[in-house]
């Protein structure tokens, strides 16, 4: 039987039922293995001697390995390549904001520093593809011990209608980021084939639904590539489609990867003058993405699992669409 990770909060408190161990020791065992995380369980202590059986039987401290580290020349973005425990690969990345944010005029600002730790579930695939095992993934976060407040996890999607309309009665309070890129279907399916599925009239109603129940903004991401989405008229059409809405506009810069793709990045002119008509025109707040890790490729759209042995870019088959919602 393979083992459980014991930061799996429902799974570890069943079992310490079923062994008649009182619970009031498993906050004790987190905080130990969180401090000393390459730890044996029987460093742990002041714990019942049936705890220790039931921990080396059942459970690990971690269920997932850092295979590969990747540190980018801009000094604030790793790549994380992790081995999970069926054996599969799966890339992270953590991005180390400006930690002036938190200050003002060179010192804390009032009420407390600003919170440095939020999650995103975004990506090269479909985080809504994989609805049960993420869902479970962010009850995890939101419980003990980590505790992470729902509204500081960003779940993103293409948009996949059905999984939207129950995402807000199964896990509250999120952030929801919907890579829309155009602001008419035949232009989003263009960018996106996968799109075809999912028609754009269909997801407004389901978003406008979403905010209706969630009463928060929705994130709106917009990748700008040079002649298919960045004119004016674009900026037109999609400021139109966003004003029923409460949204934040988040305009990314393309990142290409190698040679595969048959897009390139808008221009700083272009990118700005968009900007510009959805602020001034339609009050749509509306942001640039920093870019962040390109040279790793750890920036947005960027992550693919590359390794010697699995795939590599040069034997790579060209990218058709910027939003891969296959099931990984």
């Amino acid at each position: 039987m393979a083992l459980k990770s014991v930061f799996d909060s429902s799974v570890i408190r069943a079992e310490f039922d079923k062994a008649g161990i009182n619970n009031r020791f498993i906050p004790l065992i987190w905080k130990y293995v969180i401090q000393n995380p390459d730890c044996d369980w029987e460093d742990i202590p002041s714990l019942p001697s049936s705890a220790y059986t039931l921990l080396r039987a059942k459970f690990k401290a971690s269920t997932s390995v850092v295979h590969s580290v990747f540190e980018s020349n801009d000094g604030v973005t790793t790549k994380l390549l992790i081995k999970l425990q069926n054996g599969a690969f799966v890339e992270s990345v953590i991005m180390r904001y400006d930690s002036s944010l938190g200050k003002l005029n060179g010192k804390p600002r009032p009420g407390g520093p600003r919170s440095t730790l939020c999650v995103s579930s975004q990506g090269m695939g479909e985080p809504l593809n994989n609805y049960s095992s993420l869902v479970d993934a962010i009850r995890v976060m939101t419980a003990s011990p980590f505790q992470i407040s729902p509204r500081k996890i960003t779940v993103s999607t293409v948009g996949i209608i059905h999984a939207i309309n129950k995402l807000h009665n199964d896990v509250p309070n999120l952030n929801l980021a919907v890579s829309l890129h155009a602001p008419v279907q035949d232009i989003r399916c263009q960018i996106m084939p996968a799109a075809r599925a999912f028609p754009l009239e269909k997801l407004m109603n389901a978003l406008q639904e979403y905010q209706k129940k969630s009463q928060q903004k929705i994130f709106i991401e917009y990748i700008m590539l040079d002649g298919v989405n960045d004119e004016e008229q674009h900026a037109h059409q999609l400021g139109k489609l966003l004003e029923p809405f409460q949204v934040v506009v988040n305009l990314i810069p393309f990142n290409p990867i190698g040679s595969l793709s048959q897009f390139i990045t808008s221009t700083n002119q272009k990118v700005t003058r968009f900007q510009k008509i959805l602020r001034d025109i339609y009050d749509i707040r509306t942001t640039v993405r920093k870019e962040m890790g390109q040279d790793i490729s750890g920036a947005c759209g960027q992550l693919v699992v590359n390794l010697p042995d699995k795939r590599s870019i040069s034997n790579a088959a060209p990218l058709t669409d910027i939003e891969d919602i296959r099931r990984q």
